[in-house]
């Protein structure tokens, strides 16, 4: 158990790079990043792709521009893209976002994975390396993944990378019009070291195929780990 008695807070997410084996985490920059970000998530296919999130569908890209301006000055979000690093283009994004560095606490969140990013390695690598820097560079206690009840795919992708399931905030907000119950999952600095082993064994070279296959699933990695520390 972590001594608190001298915790002094933590230092607030800045925007920050991030380099893997098969995808560059890269603060989000306007100029750079805007078109390439639009087309990596389809395009005006980006409404059914955030179905879930909480604004009105976009009408193109400059509300998808104003969007991202307005999380990012009036929210504090701090926005980072993804980058396939064996075609160069952009295929995603998230964000920290809702930081409390008094506390240790910070929330991913805004995550859209383009069509790019399906069956592939990059948002499992990408979910580490943002992990990787919340725990280990900037010494977070807590860091949280909250959905909308009903994303299905977001509940299953949170549980897949090792957070906890919290229960479920009833009546939380409303989204695009309607009611939204939100499910809250977390992962904390005692439960880091073995989540950041089991990524780190499922990213080994040593788990893909010639064919880029898994050959052990995240999860079977993370729970042998956990039978291996509690035998």
């Amino acid at each position: 158990m972590r001594d608190l008695s001298t915790f002094k807070g933590c230092p607030a997410p800045k925007p920050v790079r991030l380099e893997g084996r098969f995808v560059t985490v890269e603060p989000y920059d306007k100029a750079t990043h805007l078109q390439a970000l639009w087309d990596g998530l389809g395009g005006m296919a980006i409404n059914p792709l955030l179905t879930y999130f909480a604004q009105p569908d976009f009408a193109g890209i400059d509300d998808f521009d104003a969007w991202l301006d307005g999380v990012q000055t009036k929210g504090g979000w701090v926005t980072e893209v993804f980058r396939d690093k064996q075609t160069g283009k952009v295929v995603g994004m998230a964000n920290y976002m809702r930081a409390d560095p008094a506390n240790g606490v910070v929330e991913v969140g805004g995550v859209a994975h383009g069509p790019a990013m399906s069956r592939t390695p990059l948002s499992t690598e990408a979910h580490y390396l943002m992990a990787r820097h919340v725990f280990d560079d900037l010494g977070y206690r807590r860091y949280e993944w909250k959905c909308h009840n009903e994303n299905l795919p977001s509940r299953t992708t949170a549980e897949r990378y090792g957070f906890t399931f919290e229960g479920v905030f009833r009546q939380h907000m409303l989204s695009k019009g309607k009611n939204r119950d939100t499910a809250w999952f977390s992962m904390i600095d005692g439960e880091w070291p073995l989540i950041k082993a089991a990524f780190e064994a499922w990213l080994s070279p040593d788990n893909f195929t010639e064919d880029g296959k898994q050959v052990r699933k995240l999860e079977e990695i993370r729970a042998e780990l956990t039978k291996g520390a509690t035998a």
